[in-house]
């Protein structure tokens, strides 16, 4: 090769390398810009949704610990008025209070006032290895109530409220967890010396959004073969494993069951459900977690009970009370 070729080649890798490098710093700096992005959107995420109107007070402590807060919405009265408590749904394994925060406004127009809480999930109960896991969502919930309760004075910092008309709503296990605090003894303790918990966890009424109303498997299975759910609220891997040890943790099962709580001093109830219209029980459904035969059957033993209850699906569509807010509203405005 002459020396002229040689000169040649060299420029020609040498331009070569350096287009190579400046390629490679481009494609460098649109993958960190894409990097950044999804950053942001994580981070966006990671944010909670601004509410439309902001609450009378925002993250107010009902317990120590970090999941243990919620948001007051006080309606304008210069009476005590009636309260909407909303637990939020995610399964007990996620989800947030801010899911409520759409449906503040409605409520307040009519003179209603707005909690939503927050509570520990699977996560936060698994960590500080409380047994059965799902006590801790459900504790919690009733130990929300009982402090808005303890707020139902009208002096300053405290919040105009009827403590007597509280109605609770959620959606899914939010759902579970409002039933249980419905159906379940008043959890009062008129002897404690922390003034919150001598208040009453009883309700005046509540309303779910397809609600889970038992976790015992072998029920639940006669009813929907396919069903799935439940079993991390006993710290187990599925329902197979949660039936074989069944009659070892009846008493779990018995106390965190809100069906098994249905007593003729019960509430009214308003059940919400989707799904397969004309659903039938020993049936597969598509979405068996959140089936129209769970309320079917609850609203079976409710009324055999005696209970006032509203049980709307797309099978039976309630045209007075087409919606579990409908419904409260009615409820509470009485």
């Amino acid at each position: 090769m002459t020396a002229r070729r040689f000169l040649f080649a060299t420029l020609v890798f040498t331009l070569s390398a350096l287009l190579a490098l400046e390629t490679g710093r481009a494609q460098e700096k649109k993958d960190e810009k894409k990097d950044e992005k999804k950053v942001e959107k994580k981070d966006e995420k990671k944010q909670p949704p601004v509410p439309a109107i902001a609450p009378t007070a925002a993250n107010v402590a009902y317990g120590p610990l970090d999941r243990q807060v919620l948001d007051f919405w006080q309606a304008k009265s210069d009476k005590p008025t009636p309260v909407v408590f909303c637990i939020h749904g995610g399964g007990w394994n996620g989800g947030d209070k801010s899911s409520y925060y759409g449906g503040v406004k409605t409520y307040l127009d009519n003179g209603i006032s707005v909690v939503t809480i927050n509570y520990r999930l699977m996560t936060q109960a698994n960590a500080q290895k409380v047994s059965p896991p799902v006590k801790a969502p459900l504790e919690d919930a009733a130990r929300a109530l009982q402090f808005v309760r303890s707020k139902a004075g009208t002096k300053e910092g405290e919040w105009n409220i009827d403590k007597t008309r509280i109605g609770a709503t959620g959606g899914s296990a939010g759902g579970c967890s409002s039933l249980w605090l419905a159906f379940h003894d008043d959890m009062a303790d008129p002897k404690s010396k922390d003034p919150v918990a001598r208040e009453s966890t009883r309700l005046y009424c509540a309303a779910v959004n397809g609600a889970q109303v038992t976790l015992d498997p072998k029920e639940v299975r006669e009813w929907l073969p396919n069903y799935t759910y439940g079993a991390h609220a006993f710290g187990m891997k599925n329902l197979d494993e949660v039936e074989t040890n069944r009659e070892k943790i009846a008493d779990w099962i018995k106390e965190y069951s809100p069906i098994r709580h249905v007593t003729k001093d019960d509430p009214p109830i308003g059940l919400y459900y989707g799904g397969v219209k004309g659903a039938k029980v020993g049936e597969e459904h598509p979405d068996p977690t959140h089936s129209p035969i769970l309320g079917l059957k609850l609203a079976e033993k409710l009324k055999a009970t005696g209970i006032d209850v509203v049980f709307h699906s797309t099978t039976e569509p309630n045209k007075e009370l087409p919606t579990a807010q409908a419904y409260l509203i009615a409820k509470l405005k009485k």
